[in-house]
């Protein structure tokens, strides 16, 4: 935060207490076509990174798993053929629109156990401490108001042991990949969002919240300030995605 009570949305500077809102707006608006976006942004490329994601997360059958912000529920559903009848899925997402999307996929694929859903924020889980082996957060530490907060709460709810995964958009490696990059997400991104979504507004937001989201170094920190340890991360595509991986003391 540049000063007291204010965080960033996007480039603006906005109240603390309004980010929120703001956020749900956004997310309100492109929950119907989120899943086609996504294919059409990265190309299906996401799919890789989720899927490079569940190899490092270590779940096996029977594990409780928690996936915030889990949107549409492609990890979850995922994450649910892995644990089977005897393990837990948590699908939790701050924004009942996504939240909504994601169950009605998961229920048209005939997906019923082990998941269940949760509309909560990541700052504040309503769960008990030491209750998952696996917590997964994929595209959306960056929307959090206060990331050190989210942080302290994914280590609370986690059993000793367990492992934290971002999965998340930073900072390209290569000044090239970089410029290109930055050209097609103020560019193209918003024109996409519009002729797609109806909506370029929320697309520059979540170019400009890519840019302000913190690089793969300082995410690193910050994990380990919160309380993980083993603590590493792994760039994909350049840099354009980082999975971060950390496990909660024994």
């Amino acid at each position: 935060m540049s000063e007291q009570g204010k965080t960033h949305f996007g480039y603006q500077q906005v109240d603390v207490d309004e980010k929120a809102g703001l956020v749900a707006g956004v997310f309100h608006s492109v929950a119907s076509r989120y899943d086609l976006m996504n294919d059409l942004m990265s190309g299906g490329i996401h799919r890789l990174w989720k899927r490079f994601t569940i190899e490092l997360s270590g779940v096996r059958k029977g594990h409780s798993v928690l996936d915030i912000a889990g949107g549409t529920g492609d990890l979850a559903a995922k994450f649910a053929d892995i644990v089977g009848p005897e393990g837990r899925v948590v699908l939790a997402d701050i924004n009942e629109s996504m939240l909504n999307v994601g169950r009605d996929k998961l229920l048209d694929q005939g997906k019923v156990e082990p998941l269940s859903y949760a509309q909560a924020d990541a700052q504040f889980l309503p769960f008990a401490d030491n209750s998952f082996d696996c917590v997964t957060i994929a595209f959306g530490l960056r929307n959090v108001t206060d990331k050190d907060l989210a942080l302290r709460s994914m280590l609370r709810v986690l059993k000793p042991g367990g492992r934290l995964l971002v999965l998340e958009f930073s900072k390209p490696t290569n000044d090239l990949l970089s410029k290109a990059y930055d050209a097609y997400s103020f560019n193209v991104l918003p024109k996409l969002g519009q002729l797609i979504a109806g909506d370029s507004d929320s697309y520059q937001y979540l170019a400009e919240s890519i840019r302000m989201h913190p690089d793969q170094e300082t995410l690193k920190e910050m994990m380990l300030d919160a309380g993980f340890e083993q603590c590493e991360f792994f760039n994909m595509t350049g840099g354009i995605v980082a999975l971060h991986r950390g496990l909660k003391p024994w």
